[in-house]
């Protein structure tokens, strides 16, 4: 049997939502130590405390704790009695048992306190009942609360309708565990969706690993190596939890995807190196020669040599942006060492320089008179053209100085313009550009495919209509690169 008595301590406790007493009554209200009451139930702010912090609180009932509607205060008091003595007892089932005491003031104040004690327990139900409905409630909180509950309705020190308390409990009880099945179900559901999206992620890494080619974009593949690398983190900040050995599993398969990309970069930069490097000791095995040919007097010859050395340096192949053109600055100063000095010795044959410059002035003609041309078939014939024009020139001999920058110009000019569309043509069978284009094309087809479904499974005409005015940029995209 509890034996409670309300002391001056206890009004803190009151105030904070159990009974509202008169200061002046506590006051004169001052039992010896030995009426303390025994331990009670928590207060609702108790209840509170054990609610997660970072869980938002719960509608608050209709009435708060302390300030309740008189008919709900006399509706438990009649399940309580105070006897002569201001022991308050309860109707528990077909017992009666004594629940406190609160001596010093009248029956009507005491019963009043207790059933007000009722009212404060049911409301933590209450709110229990709230904070099951609410999405955020994790299990913990259920079972803390739970626990705390059953604790304070196994024999609560109050006066009320204790059968209906306890059922309402029971049923709590039960809709927690419910409840607790739903979110583990849920929680299950959103691990299986997560471990599907980042198993995309891995499928992806491993179908890039597996497209690489003679023909793959490197610096483009890597981008899109680095797109799923941020991706992956981004969804595991973002996502539930996945269990370890599977999110291990996929980890190791994305990993080693990874790892294969960038063991054939390395082998396909390695291969380039070497490209490049028997590229510059070509080049630099050219200007040695040149080196040695610059000083020469033997005009003729030495221009046809020069002329092989630039043969074979446009066969060498590249060494680098850089490197090519500091290389080439070498051959051409050793090159226009050379020519110079020709050109020095040329001065000297004025009469006959006039005659060859008259004779070069009439394959330039010529020359001007095969550009413009517009197709790979009009540049090639040209060139054939050009390349008779070219050797008939050299053929000539020397001309005036002041001349042969300006006719040599002029023959370039009509070089450059065709080289122009020789060079375009060449680009548009680059396998390079032409694996940038097919990239790019595959997945304009492939966002044409999902936007059809889109447009298929939409019903809003406003989505519908964006949808496909998507579609139609995107075709127009695919056709200019077509």
């Amino acid at each position: 049997m509890a034996d409670e008595t309300v002391t001056e301590t206890e009004n803190t406790a009151v105030s904070e939502g159990q009974a509202t007493i008169p200061a002046t009554e506590a006051s004169a209200a001052k039992p010896s130590p030995a009426s303390v009451p025994k331990p009670h139930a928590p207060s609702p702010a108790a209840f509170a405390h054990k609610t997660p912090a970072a869980a938002p609180r719960a509608a608050a009932p209709t009435t708060t704790p302390g300030a309740y509607a008189e008919a709900d205060v006399k509706a438990a008091e009649a399940f309580g009695r105070v006897d002569d003595n201001g022991t308050v007892f309860v109707k528990d089932g077909e017992t009666e048992r004594e629940v406190g005491q609160f001596p010093d003031v009248s029956k009507e104040e005491a019963l009043a306190l207790y059933a007000r004690r009722f009212l404060d327990l049911k409301a933590k139900l209450d709110l229990l009942a709230t904070r099951l409905n609410a999405a955020n409630i994790k299990p913990r909180e259920i079972d803390e609360s739970v626990k705390l509950l059953g604790e304070e309705t196994a024999e609560p020190a109050v006066v009320g309708d204790i059968a209906a308390l306890k059922a309402q409990f029971e049923q709590l009880k039960a809709a927690g565990e419910a409840k607790k099945a739903e979110i583990a179900k849920a929680r299950k559901a959103a691990q299986a969706k997560a471990v599907a999206e980042r198993t995309a992620i891995v499928e992806k890494a491993e179908a890039l690993a597996a497209s690489l080619g003679d023909n793959t974009n490197w610096r483009s593949t890597a981008d899109k190596f680095r797109n799923l690398f941020d991706e992956w983190q981004n969804h595991q900040r973002t996502t539930v939890r996945i269990d370890k050995p599977e999110a291990e599993a996929l980890w190791k398969r994305f990993s080693a995807a990874r790892t294969t990309f960038n063991q054939a970069r390395r082998k396909w930069a390695q291969a380039r190196d070497n490209e490049r490097n028997h590229a510059k000791e070509v080049k630099e095995a050219i200007i040695a020669e040149a080196n040695e040919l610059k000083d020469s007097t033997a005009w003729g010859e030495t221009s046809r040599k020069f002329n092989d050395l630039m043969d074979r340096w446009k066969k060498a192949g590249r060494a680098g942006r850089n490197e090519d053109d500091e290389l080439w600055a070498k051959f051409r100063e050793a090159a226009d060492t050379f020519f110079n000095a020709r050109q020095a010795d040329r001065d000297q044959m004025n009469s006959a320089e006039k005659e060859n410059l008259a004779a070069k002035e009439a394959l330039l003609v010529k020359a001007e008179a095969l550009v413009p041309v517009k197709t790979e078939a009009e540049a090639k014939k040209a060139r054939q053209e050009l390349a008779k024009i070219q050797e008939e020139w050299d053929q000539i001999g020397y001309v005036p100085r002041d001349d042969m920058r300006r006719i040599e110009n002029r023959l370039d000019a009509v070089d450059k313009q065709i080289k122009a569309i020789e060079d375009a043509a060449w680009k548009q069978t680059d396998p390079e550009t032409d694996a940038r284009r097919s990239s790019f094309e595959e997945q304009l087809n492939a966002q044409l495919t999902e936007l059809n479904e889109k447009i298929a499974a939409e019903s809003d005409p406003k989505k519908k209509a964006k949808l496909e005015a998507e579609k139609a940029t995107k075709e127009q995209w695919l056709n200019a690169i077509k």
